[in-house]
Protein backbone atom coordinates (compact mmCIF):
# COMPACT_ATOMS: atom_id res chain seq x y z
CA UNK A 1 0.00 0.00 0.00
CA UNK A 2 1.15 3.43 -1.06
CA UNK A 3 1.93 6.31 2.23
CA UNK A 4 1.20 8.98 0.44
CA UNK A 5 -2.12 11.16 0.63
CA UNK A 6 -4.18 11.44 -2.74
CA UNK A 7 -4.80 15.25 -3.27
CA UNK A 8 -8.53 14.72 -4.38
CA UNK A 9 -9.21 12.17 -0.91
CA UNK A 10 -6.62 14.97 1.48
CA UNK A 11 -4.61 17.93 1.34
CA UNK A 12 -0.93 17.43 1.25
CA UNK A 13 1.71 19.59 3.03
CA UNK A 14 3.06 22.39 0.77
CA UNK A 15 6.43 23.81 1.31
CA UNK A 16 8.30 26.39 -0.73
CA UNK A 17 10.56 24.17 -2.34
CA UNK A 18 8.21 21.01 -4.93
CA UNK A 19 8.37 17.62 -2.92
CA UNK A 20 8.11 15.95 -6.55
CA UNK A 21 9.03 18.08 -9.62
CA UNK A 22 7.88 15.84 -12.97
CA UNK A 23 9.59 17.01 -16.63
CA UNK A 24 8.17 16.54 -19.84
CA UNK A 25 11.53 17.27 -21.59
CA UNK A 26 10.41 18.46 -25.04
CA UNK A 27 12.58 20.41 -27.86
CA UNK A 28 15.62 18.23 -28.34
CA UNK A 29 14.86 18.19 -31.82
CA UNK A 30 13.69 21.50 -32.86
CA UNK A 31 16.77 22.30 -30.62
CA UNK A 32 19.19 20.67 -33.40
CA UNK A 33 16.71 22.06 -36.13
CA UNK A 34 17.65 25.56 -35.23
CA UNK A 35 21.08 24.80 -35.34
CA UNK A 36 20.99 23.17 -38.35
CA UNK A 37 22.47 20.06 -37.18
CA UNK A 38 20.76 16.63 -37.74
CA UNK A 39 17.70 15.94 -34.85
CA UNK A 40 19.73 12.87 -32.74
CA UNK A 41 22.29 15.73 -32.08
CA UNK A 42 19.47 17.73 -29.94
CA UNK A 43 18.68 14.06 -27.84
CA UNK A 44 22.60 13.68 -27.05
CA UNK A 45 23.07 17.59 -25.71
CA UNK A 46 19.73 16.78 -23.93
CA UNK A 47 21.23 13.94 -21.78
CA UNK A 48 23.36 16.88 -20.85
CA UNK A 49 20.61 18.57 -19.35
CA UNK A 50 19.11 15.90 -17.54
CA UNK A 51 22.15 15.47 -15.52
CA UNK A 52 22.42 19.22 -14.88
CA UNK A 53 18.71 19.14 -13.88
CA UNK A 54 19.15 16.02 -11.49
CA UNK A 55 21.88 17.90 -10.33
CA UNK A 56 20.27 21.24 -9.57
CA UNK A 57 17.24 19.19 -8.33
CA UNK A 58 19.08 17.06 -5.40
CA UNK A 59 20.96 20.75 -4.30
CA UNK A 60 17.36 22.11 -4.03
CA UNK A 61 16.01 19.91 -1.51
CA UNK A 62 13.68 18.00 -4.36
CA UNK A 63 12.86 14.72 -3.06
CA UNK A 64 11.46 13.40 -6.47
CA UNK A 65 12.15 13.93 -9.71
CA UNK A 66 10.41 12.38 -12.70
CA UNK A 67 11.34 12.68 -16.24
CA UNK A 68 9.36 11.86 -19.56
CA UNK A 69 11.99 10.43 -21.25
CA UNK A 70 9.89 8.23 -23.97
CA UNK A 71 6.50 8.07 -24.34
CA UNK A 72 4.18 5.10 -25.61
CA UNK A 73 2.89 6.94 -28.48
CA UNK A 74 7.19 7.63 -29.34
CA UNK A 75 7.44 4.48 -31.03
CA UNK A 76 5.49 6.48 -33.94
CA UNK A 77 8.37 8.47 -34.53
CA UNK A 78 11.17 7.68 -37.42
CA UNK A 79 12.57 4.28 -36.47
CA UNK A 80 16.69 5.78 -37.08
CA UNK A 81 15.57 8.27 -34.46
CA UNK A 82 13.88 5.62 -32.13
CA UNK A 83 16.72 3.39 -32.69
CA UNK A 84 19.27 6.24 -31.80
CA UNK A 85 16.85 7.20 -28.25
CA UNK A 86 17.64 3.56 -27.36
CA UNK A 87 20.96 3.79 -27.88
CA UNK A 88 21.02 6.78 -25.73
CA UNK A 89 19.02 5.47 -23.15
CA UNK A 90 22.19 2.59 -23.21
CA UNK A 91 25.00 4.45 -23.06
CA UNK A 92 23.22 6.97 -20.13
CA UNK A 93 22.90 3.90 -17.73
CA UNK A 94 26.23 2.67 -18.95
CA UNK A 95 27.60 5.99 -17.31
CA UNK A 96 25.21 8.06 -15.32
CA UNK A 97 24.37 5.07 -12.58
CA UNK A 98 27.76 5.52 -10.83
CA UNK A 99 27.30 8.90 -10.10
CA UNK A 100 23.68 8.12 -9.36
CA UNK A 101 25.22 5.76 -6.90
CA UNK A 102 28.12 7.96 -5.56
CA UNK A 103 25.46 10.86 -4.86
CA UNK A 104 23.18 8.77 -3.64
CA UNK A 105 20.25 8.83 -5.90
CA UNK A 106 17.62 6.32 -6.09
CA UNK A 107 16.76 5.04 -9.46
CA UNK A 108 13.35 3.62 -10.46
CA UNK A 109 12.46 3.32 -14.21
CA UNK A 110 8.77 2.90 -15.45
CA UNK A 111 6.66 1.81 -18.41
CA UNK A 112 6.05 -1.14 -19.93
CA UNK A 113 9.63 -1.93 -20.36
CA UNK A 114 8.89 -5.58 -21.80
CA UNK A 115 9.12 -3.64 -25.40
CA UNK A 116 12.48 -2.66 -25.18
CA UNK A 117 15.52 -5.27 -26.23
CA UNK A 118 16.68 -7.55 -23.79
CA UNK A 119 19.96 -5.73 -23.15
CA UNK A 120 18.47 -2.65 -22.17
CA UNK A 121 15.85 -4.16 -20.27
CA UNK A 122 19.35 -5.97 -18.28
CA UNK A 123 20.85 -2.28 -17.70
CA UNK A 124 17.89 -0.96 -16.25
CA UNK A 125 17.46 -3.53 -14.29
CA UNK A 126 21.06 -3.30 -13.02
CA UNK A 127 20.79 -0.09 -12.56
CA UNK A 128 17.57 0.31 -10.37
CA UNK A 129 18.95 -2.61 -8.06
CA UNK A 130 22.60 -0.55 -7.77
CA UNK A 131 20.80 2.24 -6.53
CA UNK A 132 18.16 0.88 -4.41
CA UNK A 133 19.55 1.27 -1.43
CA UNK A 134 20.38 5.15 -1.43
CA UNK A 135 17.98 7.53 0.21
CA UNK A 136 18.68 10.54 -1.82
CA UNK A 137 16.60 11.93 -4.13
CA UNK A 138 14.05 9.24 -6.21
CA UNK A 139 15.20 10.19 -9.94
CA UNK A 140 12.55 7.96 -11.84
CA UNK A 141 12.48 7.57 -16.36
CA UNK A 142 9.30 7.08 -17.31
CA UNK A 143 10.01 5.26 -20.67
CA UNK A 144 7.33 3.56 -22.99
CA UNK A 145 5.39 5.06 -20.26
CA UNK A 146 1.57 6.66 -21.14
CA UNK A 147 -0.91 7.22 -18.32
CA UNK A 148 -3.82 5.68 -19.88
CA UNK A 149 -1.50 2.21 -19.94
CA UNK A 150 -0.51 3.36 -16.52
CA UNK A 151 -4.55 3.34 -15.27
CA UNK A 152 -5.52 0.08 -17.14
CA UNK A 153 -2.21 -2.02 -15.86
CA UNK A 154 -3.65 -0.63 -12.10
CA UNK A 155 -7.07 -1.85 -12.72
CA UNK A 156 -5.78 -5.04 -14.24
CA UNK A 157 -3.15 -5.85 -10.67
CA UNK A 158 -6.16 -4.60 -9.16
CA UNK A 159 -8.48 -7.12 -10.37
CA UNK A 160 -6.04 -9.85 -10.16
CA UNK A 161 -5.05 -9.07 -6.67
CA UNK A 162 -9.19 -9.22 -5.78
CA UNK A 163 -11.11 -11.05 -8.11
CA UNK A 164 -14.40 -10.58 -6.51
CA UNK A 165 -14.36 -7.00 -7.66
CA UNK A 166 -15.61 -7.76 -11.17
CA UNK A 167 -18.24 -9.89 -9.66
CA UNK A 168 -19.92 -7.70 -7.15
CA UNK A 169 -21.44 -4.40 -7.49
CA UNK A 170 -19.41 -3.04 -4.64
CA UNK A 171 -17.90 0.42 -4.79
CA UNK A 172 -14.32 1.01 -6.17
CA UNK A 173 -12.21 3.34 -4.37
CA UNK A 174 -9.40 5.57 -5.30
CA UNK A 175 -7.39 3.67 -2.28
CA UNK A 176 -8.14 0.36 -3.19
CA UNK A 177 -6.66 1.15 -7.46
CA UNK A 178 -4.11 3.75 -6.14
CA UNK A 179 -1.17 1.23 -4.55
CA UNK A 180 -1.51 -0.33 -8.42
CA UNK A 181 -0.26 2.65 -10.22
CA UNK A 182 3.25 2.64 -11.43
CA UNK A 183 5.02 5.56 -9.02
CA UNK A 184 2.97 4.64 -5.75
CA UNK A 185 6.12 4.63 -3.92
CA UNK A 186 6.21 8.26 -4.71
CA UNK A 187 3.81 11.14 -3.45
CA UNK A 188 2.03 13.41 -6.40
CA UNK A 189 4.19 16.14 -8.17
CA UNK A 190 3.27 19.15 -6.92
CA UNK A 191 5.10 21.09 -10.00
CA UNK A 192 4.99 20.03 -13.69
CA UNK A 193 7.17 21.23 -15.94
CA UNK A 194 7.30 21.13 -19.61
CA UNK A 195 10.07 22.65 -21.71
CA UNK A 196 9.62 23.49 -25.78
CA UNK A 197 6.67 26.07 -25.93
CA UNK A 198 3.92 23.23 -26.02
CA UNK A 199 1.35 23.11 -23.60
CA UNK A 200 -0.38 20.10 -22.92
CA UNK A 201 0.45 16.77 -20.71
CA UNK A 202 0.52 14.84 -23.42
CA UNK A 203 -0.79 11.52 -21.75
CA UNK A 204 2.21 11.84 -18.77
CA UNK A 205 0.77 11.04 -14.94
CA UNK A 206 -2.65 11.78 -15.95
CA UNK A 207 -3.88 10.13 -12.83
CA UNK A 208 -1.24 11.98 -10.59
CA UNK A 209 -1.57 15.18 -12.17
CA UNK A 210 -4.82 16.08 -10.48
CA UNK A 211 -3.74 18.86 -8.50
CA UNK A 212 -0.25 19.52 -9.65
CA UNK A 213 0.90 22.93 -10.85
CA UNK A 214 1.58 23.67 -14.33
CA UNK A 215 4.17 25.17 -16.22
CA UNK A 216 5.15 25.58 -19.31
CA UNK A 217 8.06 26.98 -21.31
CA UNK A 218 9.51 27.91 -24.22
CA UNK A 219 12.86 27.11 -23.92
CA UNK A 220 13.85 24.09 -25.11
CA UNK A 221 14.98 21.05 -23.28
CA UNK A 222 18.68 20.89 -24.21
CA UNK A 223 18.82 24.82 -22.91
CA UNK A 224 17.10 23.78 -19.67
CA UNK A 225 19.54 24.59 -16.98
CA UNK A 226 19.84 25.51 -13.18
CA UNK A 227 18.29 29.05 -13.99
CA UNK A 228 15.38 27.91 -15.62
CA UNK A 229 15.02 25.02 -12.87
CA UNK A 230 15.00 27.75 -10.65
CA UNK A 231 12.48 30.16 -12.28
CA UNK A 232 9.73 27.39 -12.46
CA UNK A 233 10.63 26.74 -8.62
CA UNK A 234 9.65 30.54 -8.15
CA UNK A 235 6.38 30.28 -10.29
CA UNK A 236 5.43 27.49 -8.18
CA UNK A 237 6.18 29.65 -5.06
CA UNK A 238 3.50 32.40 -6.27
CA UNK A 239 0.53 29.69 -6.39
CA UNK A 240 -2.02 29.84 -4.01
CA UNK A 241 -2.65 25.88 -3.92
CA UNK A 242 -6.55 25.30 -2.76
CA UNK A 243 -7.09 21.66 -3.28
CA UNK A 244 -10.88 22.79 -3.55
CA UNK A 245 -11.15 25.35 -0.64
CA UNK A 246 -11.22 29.21 -1.08
CA UNK A 247 -8.65 31.82 -0.28
CA UNK A 248 -10.24 32.89 2.77
CA UNK A 249 -10.19 29.05 3.76
CA UNK A 250 -6.53 29.28 3.58
CA UNK A 251 -6.20 32.47 5.36
CA UNK A 252 -7.67 31.48 8.43
CA UNK A 253 -5.64 28.50 8.40
CA UNK A 254 -2.22 30.44 8.02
Amino acid sequence: MTGFTSTTRAVPQVGDVPRHIAIIMDGNGRWATSRRLPRVAGHAKGVEAVRGTVDACARRGVEYLTLFAFSSENWRRPAEEVSVLMRLFITALEREVKLLADNGIRLKVVGALEAFEPRLRELIAGAVERTAGNRGMTLTIAANYGGRWDILQAIRRMLAERPELAQVAEPIEEAMLAPHLAMSYAPEPDLFIRTGGEQRVSNFLLWQLAYTELYFTDAFWPDFDAAALDAAIASYRDRERRFGRTSAQLGAAG
